[in-house]
């Protein structure tokens, strides 16, 4: 345990020192972080020692994903929401559908999968993430409609594929379903979805209220000020997992509430969180680094690569294409759209979730989750700063902003 974390933190400190140059550069950060975790790893110095099976890891990244959804929405811009809520609306309940659907029909045909694992891929890799998506998400060369339809989106999809992923695993692995299907179906993600929503927006708008009247009477230290985020964002993904929802729409519904009642000091308040959330980040990449090679290695096949392939371009691209037909989008923001729709955290989450249960095809489907991930992190990476700056370019150019 100490040589791990010394190796871990040596590394920290290490990429601390160079974080700007790599920021700028096409060499991204968790493509570093992944590269340390695989030099680190059992394939290389074997000075680390990651267990996918454990609970550390899935804390972890679950940890982690809610401290960068929070973030993520308290960041958003109200005024661009509002006037796009079209596109965002149809990437996630048009969009989001499709390419589960497509994503199922092209697992159905990977050998040694059945049809529920095949659904369950599917949906484990639909979601995408904002934390990879960070270099499109800040660069403000790039139309505000464009980066905040794809932060909603990132933000929401995951907490939406929640119930999927509890009702596929619990027919997977022959879970006895009280009553009748569709009532239980409807109650999972009445929970699921409803609870999150309810406890988000309550322990945020009850935090506020508290931390305004205590700023009034000036109870609060200022060496204490960002530390509120933290908690609040804890809160809402411990305090909704806890009573039976989702904690990922409690985090990014808390996060947009924040955004709404203290547009002010903001950024100031989240600041903490931030950095909190990209050392949790950092972390999380070191460890699926160090356990990718491995899982990816005992069920590799043709069929595995062809579908991580088509899993981040046809799978994605194709439905997002379809549903922004009709929005005052052009053809290049469409596929930009649907490209960047990058596959991390949420998916390693739900990922571990499903191979904790060890179904007939767990290797394929552990072996298909690292695979895609893996080439995302590689490929959404290298792409993100030269495409970003060329749309960036293209909208300057026009002398518009894309959608009103």
């Amino acid at each position: 345990m100490y040589q791990t974390t010394a190796v871990i933190a040596g590394f920290l400190l290490l990429y601390t020192a160079v974080s700007g140059r790599v920021e700028r550069s096409w060499f991204s950060g968790p493509l570093s972080f992944i590269g340390a975790g695989l030099l680190l790893g059992p394939y290389g110095l074997r000075l680390l020692d990651v267990d996918l099976a454990g609970g550390g890891i899935r804390f972890l990244a679950e940890g982690t994903l809610a401290m960068v959804l929070f973030t993520d929405a308290a960041n958003a811009d109200f005024a661009v929401v509002k006037r796009n809520v079209v596109i965002w609306l149809r990437l996630l309940l048009i969009g989001l559908p499709l390419t589960i659907v497509l994503g199922f029909l092209a697992g159905s045909l990977i050998p040694g999968l059945n049809l529920l694992e095949a659904a369950l891929l599917a949906t484990i890799l639909a979601p995408t993430d904002a934390a990879l998506g960070k270099p499109v998400l800040t660069n403000t060369s790039i139309p505000a409609a464009l980066r905040e339809s794809l932060n909603l989106e990132s933000g929401l999809n995951d907490g939406i594929c929640v119930p999927v992923i509890v009702i596929l695993l619990d027919l997977a692995v022959g879970t006895q379903i009280e009553g009748y299907a569709p009532a239980h179906i409807v109650q999972v993600v009445a929970e699921e979805i409803g609870i999150g929503l309810v406890f988000g927006l309550a322990a945020t708008g009850c935090a506020v209220a508290l931390l305004r009247a205590t700023v009034k009477l000036d109870w609060v230290s200022e060496e204490w000020v960002q530390v509120p985020v933290v908690a609040l964002a804890a809160l809402c993904y411990a305090g909704a997992q806890a009573i039976g929802g989702s904690g990922f729409i409690a985090c990014f519904v808390g996060g947009l509430m924040v955004s709404w009642l203290a547009p002010r000091r903001k950024h100031e308040l989240l600041k903490g969180a931030e950095s909190i959330g990209e050392t949790l980040a950092m972390l999380t990449w070191v460890a699926f680094g160090a356990i990718a090679i491995t899982q990816i290695y005992g069920g590799l096949s043709v069929s595995v690569v062809l579908y991580a392939l088509l899993s981040l371009t046809v799978i994605r691209m194709v439905p997002v294409f379809l549903c922004l037909i009709g929005t005052r989008t052009s053809a290049a923001d469409k596929l930009f759209v649907g490209w960047f729709g990058p596959r991390g955290l949420a998916s390693i989450v739900f990922g571990i979730l499903v191979f904790n249960q060890q179904l007939p095809g767990n290797d394929t489907l552990q072996a298909t989750v690292m695979c895609t991930v893996l080439l995302s992190v590689i490929a959404h990476g290298v792409t993100a700063t030269p495409l970003s700056r060329a749309l960036g370019a293209r909208a300057g150019s026009a002398g518009i902003g894309m959608v009103a």
